[in-house]
């Protein structure tokens, strides 16, 4: 399969896979990320300020912000640059039926569809329209080479920008102004989740083995509310281990709760991979 196809396969599907495609990389970079951000509990804005309360109430806040939804059908462009320093581009047409199926039809110059995907709660098959190579695979796969428990639930959270890897396991707080971050400690990774007006607009995931080194950060910016939800328009994606990679990913069109097709067929002149 063509890397970079399945490369950005990985990207959209689910974040967390970028981890392990990043390390696979030898280049090391100057620069990452930030370093895992040191956090303790602020010191109250107010006197007397319950910081239990402060954080149960901003929690259920968050909690209450994400997206139900039954079917979602949207347009994506995705950039992104790769460790190598190249930069790439390709359209995502993506489609999902709750707790069911993801679909992707990757497009790139020209409007060529090279990759289409079909995922469910047990398998992951992927057709390389490049190469006419068809690939299937059980969705403990990407357990198996993410080292993270993922499941087709996790992929649409994060497709539909839904927090992941929350845990209610919360530390610490940090209030400005206008913001109120809320730190969770999991055990796969601690997660900094910054609010502003009750919507997510930051989260900074890193790893808990602090020998892995692995970290990612994500911002949901253009918050819309066209089609029912609030839904961020316009995300970024930076994740480091041994290497980086930036994505940004903008949805040029999207829809809720609408009836979709799911059309995956396997050619007879492709081979197996």
């Amino acid at each position: 399969m063509n890397e970079q196809i399945m490369r950005i396969l990985l990207i959209i599907i689910s974040t967390a896979a970028l981890f392990f495609t990043s390390c696979r990389s030898t280049r090391k970079i100057q620069t990452a990320i930030t370093k895992t951000d040191t956090i303790t509990i602020a010191q109250p804005v107010k006197s007397g300020e319950d910081s239990a309360a402060v954080i149960r109430e901003n929690y259920t806040r968050l909690q209450s912000q994400k997206i139900s939804f039954t079917t979602f059908n949207a347009k994506v462009d995705v950039d992104y640059v790769g460790g190598d320093g190249k930069k790439e581009n390709v359209n995502v047409t993506l489609r999902m039926y709750k707790d069911s199926v993801i679909w992707l039809a990757v497009t790139g110059l020209f409007g060529i569809e090279g990759l289409r995907a079909y995922i469910t709660q047990d398998s992951i098959r992927i057709l390389n329209k490049l190469d006419k190579i068809y690939t299937g695979r059980s969705v403990a796969y990407i357990q198996e080479v993410t080292g993270l428990p993922l499941d087709l639930a996790s992929m649409q959270e994060l497709i539909i920008g839904n927090p992941i890897f929350l845990d209610s396991n919360i530390i610490s707080y940090t209030r400005t102004s206008e913001t109120i971050s809320l730190l969770s400690a999991g055990d796969f990774f601690t997660n900094l989740i910054t609010l502003n007006g009750g919507k997510m607009h930051h989260s900074k995931l890193d790893d808990t083995d602090i020998n892995r080194h692995r970290t990612c950060d994500l911002s949901y910016d253009e918050y819309e509310n066209k089609k029912g939800p609030d839904f961020s328009a316009k995300r970024r994606i930076t994740v480091a281990e041994k290497s980086k990679l930036d994505i940004k990913l903008d949805f040029k069109s999207y829809s809720f709760n609408e009836t979709l097709s799911f059309p995956f067929s396997v050619p007879k002149n492709y081979k197996s991979n």
